[in-house]
């Protein structure tokens, strides 16, 4: 990735939001404060904040879900499931792929059966904001955002449950592996092409377009950011 001038202020935000975690208390599966709440306990601007939160949700600390709202994870426990970490440290980008190919076209799919009208602006709505962004962080959250609000239109919590541990999983293993050679994606970005065919086919209720489109969708961007398809 590329060194911005404001990482020191980031790493800042980011021990103080580790900090605040610790000085409450809170447990796993505990819901954080709303982000207008973290704002002024924290005494940060919305920008760093989510800077903040986003590096903690790479890392395991946290996870969230839209409308829900930011909980702490789980690191493991009695039980012997895996923490975070342990499966990040296992996890090649190959399989990494492999395990989106199994989940993701399918949700795509589904969405396309099962979108509401809301779930389809939200997820058109996410779209823009990505090919909009001016850098690439802002572009990766937008894309987040993006595949996330599919896996919410298939309206299946069980489907929805996995894509989330999936997605906590792809954007630690991308963010130790994928290194950019710009400030923001170019104009003609492949994925913007590949976000448009997977919203068509959810927009027309087409299940086998949007599957195909998403399959397709993550073939690309593996080809090109770690050589594999």
């Amino acid at each position: 990735m590329l060194t911005r001038p404001d990482q020191s202020d980031r790493e800042e935000a980011i021990a103080a939001l580790r900090q605040f975690i610790v000085d409450r208390a809170y447990k796993p599966g505990d819901r954080l404060p709303s982000e207008r709440d973290l704002i002024v306990s924290l005494g940060m601007t919305r920008t760093t904040l989510r800077k903040a939160l986003d590096s903690l949700e790479r890392e395991g600390v946290i996870w969230r879900h839209v409308g829900k709202g930011t909980f702490v994870a789980s690191q493991g426990g009695a039980d012997g499931s895996d923490s975070l970490a342990s499966l990040v440290q296992q996890m090649s980008p190959v399989k990494m792929v492999r395990a989106r190919l199994c989940i993701e076209p399918a949700l795509a799919g589904e969405a396309a059966v099962n979108a509401s009208r809301e779930a389809i602006v939200r997820i058109r709505s996410a779209m823009e904001r990505a090919q909009a962004a001016e850098t690439w962080e802002d572009y990766e959250t937008q894309d987040d955002l993006f595949h996330q609000a599919i896996a919410e239109a298939a309206d299946n919590i069980l489907l929805s449950s996995l894509f989330d541990q999936l997605n906590r999983v792809r954007r630690a293993v991308a963010i130790k592996n994928v290194v950019r050679t710009s400030e923001r994606p170019e104009r003609d970005h492949t994925s913007f092409a590949e976000h448009a065919a997977i919203v068509e086919a959810i927009e027309t209720h087409n299940s086998k377009a949007a599957y195909d489109a998403m399959r397709r969708h993550i073939g690309s961007v593996s080809a090109r950011l770690f050589g594999e398809d």
